[in-house]
């Protein structure tokens, strides 16, 4: 079974954007020509000659600007894919440990590349076993030292690095159920960067302390089950890299 990123291996940018039924109008236009012969054929000629023309500019600017943008996609493609499923590990990692308070195990005398392996199969275990807990269960799940302005300014940097993506130049090649999805966890990651500030209304209505908390708490572990889906889902499509520079493990 393909995975998204295996299918923008094929290059969707080979292909015209052009509507089919603008070639369809042609074929109409050029068959309503010949047959206006039998009433003008000087009409008919003139009128065929004009369509002819304008079919085969219409074709050569079509053929050559979709094989530029090809060209040009196929230079960057394997850049913007590492960095998409270099987001999505750190996201995967974020949660993981800055939530949930995630930590591997390993043999210090295993190989840098063995360590990064067992970690990140014991990251997959991890939130594969989290995505099937309700959102009432997962919130018991949740370090509530995670509410903090540090975890606030990393979701909402991770949500930037998300929308960043979306927006990029080349997104335009970008399969339409991957974008959806980007959307979703950048949706996702921000609601719960307004979680953690609504957790800290309570310093400033302590009468309320109970209220805000619980509020936050049960609306980021909503907001928690989602993004685990998605990265999870991101993951099996083939996006989620760890870093080609090894040494920094605490985001492998």
């Amino acid at each position: 079974m393909s995975t998204l990123r295996d299918k923008a291996k094929k290059s969707k940018a080979s292909k015209s954007d052009r509507p089919v039924l603008i070639y369809l109008a042609i074929g109409i236009a050029a068959a309503i020509s010949i047959a206006l012969r039998w009433v003008d054929q000087d009409l008919s000629a003139n009128v065929l000659s004009e369509i002819i023309g304008a079919a085969f500019t219409l074709f050569v600017i079509d053929v050559l600007l979709v094989k530029s943008k090809a060209k040009r996609w196929l230079i960057v493609q394997e850049h913007i894919d590492y960095l998409i499923g270099r987001t999505i590990n750190r996201v995967r990692d974020g949660v993981a440990t800055r939530v949930f308070g995630f930590k591997p195990e390993f043999n210090h005398r295993m190989k840098e590349e063995e360590v990064i392996h067992q970690i990140r199969k014991q990251r997959e275990k991890f939130l594969n076993e989290l995505e099937h807990i309700s959102a009432e269960k997962l919130s018991e799940r949740i370090d509530l030292t995670f509410f903090n302005n540090d975890s606030y300014d990393y979701f909402d940097e991770k949500a930037e690095d998300i929308w960043m993506l979306i927006n990029m130049k080349y997104s335009e090649y970008l399969a339409p159920e991957l974008v959806s999805l980007l959307i979703d966890l950048h949706t996702n990651l921000v609601d719960v960067s307004a979680h953690i500030r609504v957790y800290d209304k309570a310093e400033r209505f302590p009468d309320e302390k109970d209220h805000y908390h619980n509020v936050a708490l049960h609306g980021t572990a909503r907001n928690l089950k989602e993004i685990i889906r998605i990265v999870i889902r991101l993951k099996e499509e083939g996006y989620s890299d760890a870093a080609r520079i090894i040494g920094a493990r605490e985001e492998i």
